[in-house]
């Protein structure tokens, strides 16, 4: 018989065991869904008569870093007040010290289980284009996400879109406050590079990435070059930019850039490697698109778009038939969306001359 360690009996006791919300206006349910740092509970708030979620830290913290950083996650959340980015309710301590928060209760499916079930080019790029916007809200606020993926992303019922997750969001309008920001960078040869790597804490299946101070922040599939080299000092706009490429890539070819087996081979792959191109996968995507899709993901930063918000009016260009600033046109592909554009007007030409001919035909005889 193999004994558990006390480790593992405690860790499965703080997993059976909800936490003590008898002090707070909430009440526990169920388990939604758990992570390293922190889990996340179906709640009702007993004010309100309403459903809620409530992430809990489920870690000893005596140092006090990990209650920090959930305080800065919701601080930095409540600061964005947009339809696009889940909002919250409530923050506080528990008796036993650990913090929570409650937030909206988001009820859909992750970006990535939408994406299998509807295969409608224009659906997925529509929702990404609101994804981006929400994203641009954020960066016009001085935040980038750093952590966008599809387990991120939530699609609801009735096609609202929501943005989790801002656990490892950097607010770059205030660099001395970010616990993340310490001017530090990841050595390229550290052997304790997987080993420091990161710990998942999400809801709804959604995980983010959790580090310490100085090493690669992110998810590596959908990371950006400078944050597979740790450069805190190049996080801006354009990495959140990436990433949404990186999401892009995703809905049009349904699997990401890059398929790392480590955060090692992450880094060789997204610094030193491009992604095979879309159309490789299916050939019958538009190039318009796929060239969005490769601009937003340049390995050089100037290259990409400078906000979200660019590249989301290219989106809005593509699905309304017009042209894109990634992509040039040749004067075939040109002439052929013009007559793509104005085909009703074509018709009813080529109709009212065919009926001239007929009647033309018809009174020579």
């Amino acid at each position: 018989m193999k004994w558990l360690s006390d480790n593992a009996v405690r860790r499965l006791r703080e997993e059976a065991d909800p936490p003590d919300l008898s002090e707070t206006k909430y009440r526990v349910i169920r388990k939604v869904a758990s992570g390293g740092m922190g889990a996340v509970y179906l709640a009702q708030d007993t004010s309100l008569g309403r459903k809620v979620a409530v992430k809990v830290m489920n870690l000893r913290d005596p140092s006090g870093e990990l209650a920090a950083r959930m305080l800065r996650e919701a601080r930095i959340v409540a600061l964005l007040e947009h339809p696009g980015i889940v909002p919250i309710h409530d923050v506080g301590t528990l008796p036993d010290s650990r913090v929570f928060y409650a937030m909206k209760l988001v009820q859909g499916n992750r970006l990535d289980e939408y994406a299998r079930e509807n295969k409608s080019l224009p659906d997925l790029l529509r929702i990404l284009q609101r994804v981006c916007e929400a994203v641009a809200f954020a960066n016009a606020h001085g935040v980038i996400h750093r952590d966008l993926k599809p387990e991120n992303i939530m699609v609801g019922a009735f096609g609202e879109v929501l943005v989790m997750d801002w656990g490892v969001a950097k607010v770059l309008a205030d660099r001395a406050d970010d616990p993340d920001d310490r001017g530090e960078q990841v050595n390229p040869d550290d052997e304790d590079l997987d080993a420091r790597a990161t710990l998942p804490l999400g809801f709804g299946g959604a995980a983010l990435e959790e580090t310490a101070s100085g090493t690669v922040i992110g998810t590596p599939a959908y990371m950006s070059p400078e944050q597979a080299q740790g450069n805190t000092a190049l996080l801006d706009q354009r990495t959140d930019v990436y990433a949404l490429g990186a999401l892009l890539y995703f809905l049009l070819t349904e699997r990401p850039p890059f398929a790392p087996t480590s955060l090692a081979s992450a880094r060789e792959q997204i610094i030193n490697q491009m992604p095979a191109r879309p159309r490789q996968f299916n050939p019958k995507l538009p190039r318009s698109i796929e060239a969005v899709a490769l601009k937003a993901m340049s390995k050089q930063r100037q290259e990409r778009y400078a906000t979200p918000q660019e590249m989301a009016d290219d989106i809005v260009s593509f699905l309304d038939g017009g042209s894109v600033s990634a992509y040039r046109e040749n004067i075939f592909e040109r002439a052929g969306r013009w007559i793509d554009q104005n085909r009703f007007i074509i018709l009813l030409i080529l109709g009212y001359l065919l009926m001239r001919l007929i009647v033309l035909v018809w009174m020579r005889r």
